[in-house]
């Protein structure tokens, strides 16, 4: 779906390329919804005054439409300024500019300026080349503040329609003499120059972007009039004080703290009055904390110094041991008996059912794991001829032999069984044996010792 300004008979939108998320805010920071003009109704007393949006949002002003314009919701128009001419669109007519009026406290004594004529294709060409023309104005129009020494910070340039004036929105902590300023930038830039000091929640409405939450700023997107915020409304909302959490993209505290400081304010007057500390038979407690929206004060005993186990107790059971208190009169504990007895039921009273008897599970059956060691020179393998021992090879040939420079020559894998004669004792024999490249050794002829008692034996 798209806005009514730029959707065809299709409903594709064809100018500002948000592909129909209109509602984001994406296609426009303030966006309106003209639900009069949508609907076929028609006005019979048509107001004459319509609200015009330039540069998406940026900045809107309430203009004179005559008749002769023709112009309706939706449409882009050129309108008069200062000097030449602006090019806008309108956002809102009939008697919902009214209302806005009176909103926004404009009196129709001070509507001077009216629109001249719907705006045509060499009007929005030249209105594209003006913002072009912004960011690289906005980044020399910096410089030249940094070269003049001059506490400031140029947040955002709209050019006019016509390309013949120029509004530099600026960021300052006190008053600034810029007449200097202003000359570099009209010989700079061949305009007409406009400065307007800002705020920080008013640079962060017109650069944008995305809020702690997820959404985009409130201030860019439909919030227009900025209320004082203070750290009360986050003591109130039991929040901690925290500047980093609490503080927005512009740096000042979030608006969203006024939002719901009115339910809270509601919710609280159910809440006692001086509750910080009540007194039972075991000692004095103190509040520690407190859950508005269930109802709950929680409360501690201080027993040399320290915090002991915290107890929740509802508005009613506080209510009730303050009114003891004025009577001189002081419970047993926090928690009366009953409420203990409940609370130990609830605490052993399990909240799932027992399946042991009703449902059995199969036996797992695990697989047996495989081997993946095993290689290619097993057990049950026998070695190959041709297997490569790791050695320098000649002329790249590939030899089953004695390896070039080592010490071994055992085939890779597990060595295989029955190789070899054994001796009578399960030995195998020394002489197969891989000793390298050492020849095997000679067997030495040992005379066998004469046993003791027994002589030598005669030479013939």
């Amino acid at each position: 779906m798209g806005c009514a300004s730029c959707s065809n008979n299709n409903g594709t939108p064809s100018g500002c390329k948000s592909k129909g998320h209109c509602a984001t805010g994406g296609c426009n920071k303030m966006n309106t919804y003209d639900w009069l003009s949508l609907n076929d109704i028609i006005d019979v007393d048509n107001y004459k005054y319509v609200e015009v949006s330039f540069k998406n949002g940026n900045r809107k002003a309430f203009l004179k439409n005559p008749a002769s314009s023709r112009a309706i919701t939706g449409d882009p128009v050129v309108v008069e300024a200062e000097t030449g001419y602006d090019v806008g669109s309108i956002t809102l007519s009939g008697d919902l500019v009214r209302l806005q009026m009176k909103k926004k406290k404009v009196r129709e004594s001070t509507v001077t300026k009216s629109v001249i004529r719907k705006a045509n294709e060499r009007d929005l060409e030249k209105l594209m080349e003006a913002r072009d023309r912004e960011n690289k104005t906005m980044i020399r129009a910096r410089e030249l503040a940094r070269n003049l020494d001059l506490n400031m910070k140029v947040g955002e340039v709209e050019y006019q329609g016509d390309n013949r004036k120029a509004i530099f929105y600026y960021i300052a902590e006190g008053r600034v003499d810029f007449r200097e300023l202003i000359r570099h930038y009209a010989r700079e830039f061949k305009i007409k120059v406009e400065m307007r000091q800002i705020g920080a929640r008013q640079e962060s409405a017109l650069i944008g972007g995305l809020g702690s939450c997820g959404r985009e700023l409130c201030c860019s997107t439909w919030l227009t009039d900025f209320k004082t915020v203070s750290t009360t409304a986050a003591r109130y909302q039991n929040l901690a004080i925290n500047q980093a959490k609490l503080s927005g993209q512009c740096g000042r505290l979030k608006c969203c703290l006024n939002f719901e400081l009115d339910t809270y304010m509601e919710a609280i007057e159910a809440f006692p009055k001086r509750a910080d500390s009540i007194h039972t038979q075991r000692g004095k407690a103190v509040l520690v904390k407190t859950d508005i929206f269930k109802g709950l004060m929680y409360y501690t005993y201080i027993v040399d110094g320290k915090r002991g186990k915290f107890y929740a107790l509802p508005v009613k059971r506080v209510k009730e041991i303050i009114a003891m208190n004025k009577n001189k009169e002081k419970p047993a504990d926090l928690i009366s008996a009953e409420a203990y007895m409940e609370m130990e039921a609830a605490a052993n009273q399990n909240d799932y059912e027992s399946v042991n008897e009703v449902i059995e599970l199969p036996m797992e059956e695990r697989k047996k794991k495989r081997n993946n060691r095993r290689k290619k020179g097993g057990r049950n393998n026998k070695p190959k001829s041709g297997n490569r021992q790791g050695g320098n090879s000649q002329d790249g040939n590939k030899e089953g032999g004695n390896k070039q420079g080592s010490n071994s020559n055992k085939p890779r894998g597990n060595k295989p069984k029955g190789t070899g004669p054994k001796d009578n004792n399960g030995k195998k024999d020394g002489n197969n044996k891989n000793q390298g490249n050492r020849p095997p050794k000679k067997k030495r002829n040992y005379k066998p010792k004469p046993k003791s008692g027994t002589p030598p034996p005669k030479k013939d």
